[in-house]
């Protein structure tokens, strides 16, 4: 008895303590608040610089807050930011496990401003390096799926299920220029959002857009759509700006769905289109690149240590589908990448009528028949860079062009006008045929000579179908171990289809541009390789406005491209790379440098082996030349740092 008297005793204690610490938690709760605030206020003022200030702060309830008056001034800047009032209602339950779930938010005049004037901003103290911890902070794992899935948490924890947030206005100016954003009424209600939303830009006309969509923790879901009223389309601010480009579209579309699968694997689902999206920029193109539609659905799988998009994921581009698998892990501080994609046989013409208008423009109105297939495998080890595997192939069946479109692809085979380009200017045209008086048939050109360019540039040249895989992965290697573009992999084939029919932009359309042209040249046998060998002869440049072999022949020997010998064929090969520095090749004496026998002696090496010239021959061989035209009267001035390649760059 005396024994159950003192539990009930214990348990009334315990209960009576619980309900006192409770009452006054209740009735302090707004010191308690505005004494967290303050104390986490006071620290970001003195870290980043800030005045930060708030006229009222308290709860409502249990789980309430309200504030109202806040302001945020950098010091010495313009304000940042001001809100005039906003309630979050909380949950009560979540908030007792100490998780934080937003069930309704009330906002009123929220203001911000990214102000810039000259070198000066109201934002920059979000790009100062914060001052190291006294001490040292713990390293943080590499566990993918946990930390994105608490980032995800964060932010579908402060989704609301309904809210009202009026007059939100966003601002960025730079001196005289300014991008406006105002939203007068954002409304979620049960989950799903609607808001008009008003854009004012100094260079562009107002524009009003309409977005629409669905905010659901409970299914973890995040849907959102963007569109201009009566079918206009809508033009993203700032970019033209800053960028100098312009993009504009129809609709755009976005949706997203978690699932945690098990503790360190996340599955991320979701769907992104976009539809008459325009693209403008003068590097990528002279003309507006449009893409009639384009639509991803993703299946994205994040465990501890990698990233996985999956091949279930499909990518609509026009006409075209196919199902790209990409994946990223990390182990033991060194990243291994993978990409593939795995096309199997579809109509050829899906490929070509899908490219975007305005991007490849010599490829553009062209009309084929056939079937395709394609197989693409990218596998970077960082740890073991020489297991790189590289593999592209296109297969074609049946496959045949009916029409060309804005460009004929077999314009080499016969004589045509070639333009020549001095950083996108264009310095020089001259016919590639016999009517012009420089023009030299591939016959009147010495067997060394032309047995000694290939062998540096494009060895298997007659034996390739303009690509040389192992060529290529070979120098992803080297580029990758050197960390910089130190070899290029490029064919004959392929340096002639840029120079012949490409503009000088380098990007990485254009590089598709240039395969797929390559494919179409070789796989058709549109130019014959002789041909081809004769036009790359012909136009390639061997110094400054020296452009095709006789030029050259005359510009450093005097002589004809009949008349070169073995030595001075092996240095105008050695030049191609880089030919406005030629006069790197040569000491102050102008003779050819020591650091030149390497090369000569690899190419000597392969002319013999060619039968070209004989292994005696090859032997005697010195980087030794005697320069007696144009060029002599250059080599009077400095030499720059050396450009010649080198055997081991051969």
């Amino acid at each position: 008895m005396e024994t159950s008297s003192k539990k009930r005793i214990i348990i009334l204690s315990a209960t009576g303590i619980l309900l006192t610490s409770l009452i006054c938690l209740f009735a302090f709760r707004n010191v308690i608040l505005c004494h967290i605030v303050d104390k986490r206020t006071t620290r970001a003022e003195q870290t980043y610089g800030l005045q930060i200030h708030y006229q009222e702060l308290r709860m409502k309830g249990c789980n309430e807050v309200a504030l109202q008056g806040l302001s945020i001034v950098p010091n010495q800047r313009d304000t940042l930011l001001t809100l005039q009032s906003v309630n979050v209602k909380l949950s009560f339950w979540e908030l007792l496990k100490g998780e934080i779930e937003v069930r309704n938010v009330l906002m009123n005049g929220l203001a911000i401003n990214f102000i810039k004037h000259d070198s000066i901003a109201n934002y920059d103290f979000l790009f100062f390096k914060r001052q190291q911890e006294a001490e040292p902070q713990p390293v943080i794992g590499s566990d993918y799926a946990n930390r994105i899935d608490r980032i995800l948490n964060l932010i579908y924890g402060f989704l609301p299920e309904n809210g009202r947030l009026s007059q939100i206005n966003i601002t960025e100016r730079k001196d005289s220029n300014f991008v406006a954003v105002n939203i007068p009424s954002f409304i979620i209600e049960n989950n799903h959002f609607q808001s008009t939303i008003q854009i004012k830009e100094d260079t562009l006309p107002q524009q009003l857009w309409e977005a629409t969509g669905e905010l659901n923790r409970r299914d973890y879901t995040l849907k959102a759509s963007l569109f201009a009223p009566e079918k206009r389309k809508i033009s993203l601010p700032y970019i033209t700006r800053r960028f100098g480009a312009e993009v504009t579209f129809d609709t755009l579309s976005y949706n997203m769905t978690k699932d945690k699968r098990a503790s360190n694997q996340l599955l991320l689902k979701g769907k992104a289109k976009v539809n008459g999206l325009d693209v403008f920029h003068k590097a990528l193109s002279p003309e507006v690149i449009h893409l009639d539609r384009g639509q991803l659905c993703y299946e994205m799988n994040i465990s501890g240590h990698s990233l996985e998009l999956d091949s279930t994921t499909i990518v609509d581009f026009n006409k075209l589908q196919f199902h790209p698998y990409l994946r990223a892990e990390k182990e033991k501080g060194n990243w291994h990448f993978t990409a593939a994609v795995n096309k199997s046989w579809f109509p050829a013409d899906d490929l070509f009528s899908s490219l975007p208008k305005g991007l490849f423009s010599n490829l553009e109105g062209i009309k084929t028949s056939g079937e395709l297939a394609y197989h693409f495998l990218l596998d970077i080890d960082f740890a073991q860079l020489d297991s790189l595997k590289l593999e592209s192939e296109l297969k074609e069946k049946d496959f045949r062009i009916t029409s060309y479109g804005a460009t004929s692809l077999s314009k080499m085979s016969g004589e045509f006008i070639y333009t020549a380009y001095e950083n996108g200017i264009p310095v020089r045209t001259f016919p590639i045929g016999p009517s012009c008086e420089h023009f030299t048939p591939l016959d009147s050109i010495s067997p060394i000579l032309r047995m000694s360019v290939m062998q540096s540039e494009d060895g298997a040249f007659f034996y390739h179908r303009g690509f040389l895989p192992d060529a290529l992965r070979e120098a992803l290697i080297y580029d990758l171990q050197v960390k910089r573009f130190a070899r290029g992999g490029s064919t004959i084939t392929m340096q002639l289809v840029k120079n012949v029919f490409l503009n000088r932009n380098k990007n990485f359309a254009r590089k598709l541009e240039e395969a797929l042209i390559v494919w179409l040249i070789e796989n058709e046998r549109l130019t014959s390789k002789e041909r081809m060998y004769e036009v790359y002869l012909n136009i390639v440049e061997w110094g400054p406005l020296v452009y095709g072999i006789q030029e050259a022949s005359a510009y450093y020997f005097n002589k004809r491209p009949s008349q070169l010998n073995t030595e001075e064929s092996i240095f105008l090969a050695s030049i191609i790379p880089k030919p406005k520095h030629f006069r790197s090749s040569f000491a102050e004496g102008g003779q050819l440098k020591e650091n030149m026998e390497g090369y000569y002696k690899l190419i000597a090496k392969r002319l013999a082996q060619k039968g070209v010239i004989s292994e005696i021959e090859a032997d005697s061989i010195r980087p030794d030349i005697q320069v007696t035209g144009a060029a002599r009267n250059s080599l009077a001035g400095e030499n720059p740092e050396s450009s010649s390649p080198s055997a081991e760059e051969q």
